[in-house]
């Protein structure tokens, strides 16, 4: 058992009470069956240094990463689909669990680092990272889930949230933002375009809406390994590699309804937003191509 974290928020836009989430009781690791292969991390957590510089992918690679990500889309939209009022986090991550070791994938966060989950639930103040436990969803929650894969020697992820319930208007505009940025932010994506576009750009939509863009967590390159370079910031910056063909990364934002200040609850995972307010974040795999972005892991 986890001690608890709990209490309520009101939101700025028509005073509706929300639930702070904090720390539940969390369940047992999920088992996976013997006929998986596994991510090279499973036993002992430790993932593999990650390459030392942006490996351009070859035209068999990308079409593997496009295998697992439509997957690692599919699933991700099931999932959502099941995230309504009286769910647990846990059951959802069950489900999921279930869904990717049927498609014959290694569900990538389970043990990476210690985590002990399969997917992650993030819910209202979580930023990122929750771990799925016994609490309930409620009417108006906001939750973000991310799924990711190991699947035919490489990763799938994505990201998507939403509105439990009716919910509030801010909480439509938040995850409205998170996706409409990420997208606006893809489209930019072109070969001989600087990376720091997808910053730049996301960091207009927050600014226009005015919310703010947690840079505590960013985007990355993904392949044979689960995270590596090129690092993709989404807050306005310059930083950042001239994009090219080959290259796959993730664009995932995550929008904040206050201040952009974070902390991580004791669990070693969880981060929530310093002032209680609320997040929510999008994510998809992109690859560069001749002809501008391609996503590689569609869902909706």
């Amino acid at each position: 058992m986890i001690g608890g974290l709990r209490g309520v928020a009101l939101c700025r836009a028509c005073s509706r009470q929300y639930t702070v989430v904090g720390l539940d009781s969390v369940s047992e690791m999920n088992r996976v069956p013997s006929s998986i292969v596994l991510a090279s991390y499973h036993k002992n957590g430790i993932p593999p240094p990650r390459p030392p510089v942006i490996d351009i992918k070859s035209r068999d690679e990308v079409a593997k990463l496009r295998e697992a990500g439509h997957i690692t889309g599919g699933i991700l939209d099931k999932v959502m689909e099941m995230a309504q009022v009286d769910i647990t986090t846990d059951e959802l991550d069950k489900f999921g669990h279930d869904q990717i070791v049927t498609q014959g994938a290694y569900p990538a966060p389970l043990n990476y680092r210690g985590f002990p989950k399969s997917i992650c639930t993030s819910v209202n103040n979580v930023l990122c990272h929750g771990i799925p436990n016994s609490r309930q969803l409620q009417d108006g929650d906001i939750i973000s889930i991310d799924v990711s894969i190991f699947y035919k020697g490489v990763f799938g992820d994505c990201c998507s949230t939403k509105v439990v319930g009716k919910g509030d208007s801010i909480a439509h505009q938040l995850t409205a933002v998170a996706k409409d940025s990420t997208l606006a932010a893809i489209n930019q994506c072109r070969p001989g375009v600087r990376i720091c576009a997808v910053g730049n750009t996301i960091s207009d939509h927050a600014d226009e809406a005015g919310f703010s863009i947690c840079k505590e967590f960013i985007g990355h390159g993904i392949g044979s390994y689960f995270h590596g370079l090129p690092e993709v910031y989404h807050y306005t910056n310059n930083h950042g590699p001239i994009l090219r063909p080959g290259m796959v990364f993730t664009i995932e934002p995550i929008i904040m309804e206050g201040r952009d200040e974070m902390r991580i609850l004791s669990d070693g995972w969880t981060a929530v937003s310093a002032d209680t307010k609320r997040a929510a974040q999008f994510e998809h795999t992109i690859v560069i191509t001749d002809n501008g972005p391609e996503i590689l892991s569609p869902h909706r």
